[in-house]
């Protein structure tokens, strides 16, 4: 197979009690694996999209059936949100912290990051990325769509990226989408995004 599941980048407790273990088992064993195996099998279909990266079939998912657009967007997402935490995930630092500063402030990207989580109906996603020119954008997208994506309405660097389908937060958040995005800052792995906004 092209594609692998990723394997998570800590035990499936550690970032109890803001994600349990039950929910972490459950997204990562059953959700990412589905999207991981219904995209080779559009990968298998299609000569055109062997040997290419994840990236290069995102980066034209608009040409492509929804088995790929949906499970490739599945799987690109959640590997880059398992690696956006960690336990007591920090504080934003360096570049990062001086470009949220010019954002409006750590208090008001949370705000509207969690605006945007709420606000999406249904399943979808809510990202902070770094457009073109390198300027902070908080965004979102429906299903498995991601910024990386030639249909997404506000492309560019994806930074930070939360869930909010409901199998991300509703064992121990019921359909309390915003107590969930409240709480999940307390994992955001904050050297990571910043890692990824110098790279940007």
């Amino acid at each position: 197979m092209p594609f692998d599941l990723p394997p998570l980048p800590y035990p499936y407790d550690a970032l109890e009690p803001t994600i349990s273990r039950e929910t972490m088992t459950v997204h990562h064993d059953k959700h990412h694996k589905a999207y991981t195996d219904k995209l080779n099998e559009g990968v298998a279909a299609d000569p055109k999209l062997a040997g290419k990266s994840i990236e290069e079939i995102l980066a034209t998912a608009g040409s492509h059936p929804p088995l790929i657009r949906n499970n490739g967007g599945g799987y690109w997402n959640h590997d880059f949100f398992w690696k956006s935490m960690k336990k007591g995930g920090g504080q934003p630092s360096g570049k990062l912290a001086a470009a949220i500063e010019t954002y409006g402030g750590l208090d008001k990207l949370k705000e509207d990051f969690n605006a945007k989580g709420v606000g999406q109906f249904g399943s979808g996603w809510a990202w902070l990325i770094a457009d073109a020119s390198g300027t902070l954008k908080v965004t979102s997208t429906p299903n498995q769509d991601n910024p990386l994506m030639d249909v997404a309405a506000d492309k560019g660097t994806p930074l930070l990226g939360n869930d909010v389908w409901e199998h991300a937060y509703y064992l121990t958040y019921k359909n309390d989408r915003a107590a969930y995005l409240k709480a999940w800052w307390d994992v955001v792995d904050w050297d990571v995004v910043g890692q990824r906004f110098e790279a940007a």
